[in-house]
C-alpha cells in the first residue's frame, strides 16, 4: 500500500469522520515527509493479543538513571524472531503495520520516547530512530505553516 493509500485509510477509518478526517488531512504532509525518510512501507510491530504494542525501556550504560522507552519496528518477520522479544510467548504476536500508521500512533503514545525502525533485514544493530517529539514538532509546524496547496483556506475565511 502506497503512502497516499495509507493516509487515505487513516482518513477513512477516522472515528469522527469530519473533524478527525480534517485533522489527518492537515498533518498528512508531515507524516508523509517522515515516512519518506524510511525504507519500507510497512514494519512488523510486536504486540500483545490485546493489540497493545510492546515497548522496551533502554538505559544508558554511562548514566543508568537516564532511560528512554522505545518501540521497535522490524522490516521482516525473520527479524522479529531474532529480536530480544520472546516470540515463543503465546501472548505476543508480530503484525505488519503501515509506516504512516506507526507515525500517527506515535502522536498518541505519551509513554514512548521514540520508535527505532530497523531498515536492513538481518541487521538489528543499526536502526533509524524517530523521536516522538520530532513527530509532534513536524505536525505542529504543519498546523502553523501549512504547505501551500489548492486547498489552503483563504485569509478572509471569517
Amino acid at each position: 500500500m502506497s503512502l497516499d493509500e495509507q493516509i487515505q485509510e487513516l482518513i477513512d477509518d477516522a472515528p469522527d469522520q469530519e473533524e478527525m478526517a480534517a485533522q489527518i488531512k492537515a498533518i498528512a504532509p508531515a507524516l508523509k515527509r517522515l515516512a519518506q525518510q524510511l525504507r519500507h512501507l510497512q514494519y512488523y510491530i510486536v504486540q500483545t493479543l490485546d493489540q497493545d504494542w510492546a515497548i522496551t525501556t533502554l538505559s544508558n550504560n554511562d548514566q543508568p538513571d537516564l532511560e528512554k522507552t522505545v518501540i521497535y519496528a522490524f522490516p521482516t518477520l525473520k527479524d522479529v524472531n531474532q529480536s530480544p522479544y520472546p516470540m515463543q510467548d503465546a501472548n505476543l504476536i508480530a503484525l505488519p503495520v503501515p509506516v504512516i500508521h506507526i507515525l500517527f500512533q506515535m502522536l498518541a503514545m505519551d509513554l514512548i520516547d521514540s520508535t527505532i525502525f530497523f531498515e536492513t533485514p538481518d541487521n538489528l544493530i543499526t536502526g533509524t530512530e524517530i523521536q516522538r517529539v520530532d513527530v509532534q514538532a513536524m505536525v505542529e509546524s504543519e498546523f502553523l505553516h501549512p504547505q501551500t496547496s489548492g486547498n489552503a483556506l483563504p485569509p478572509d475565511i471569517a
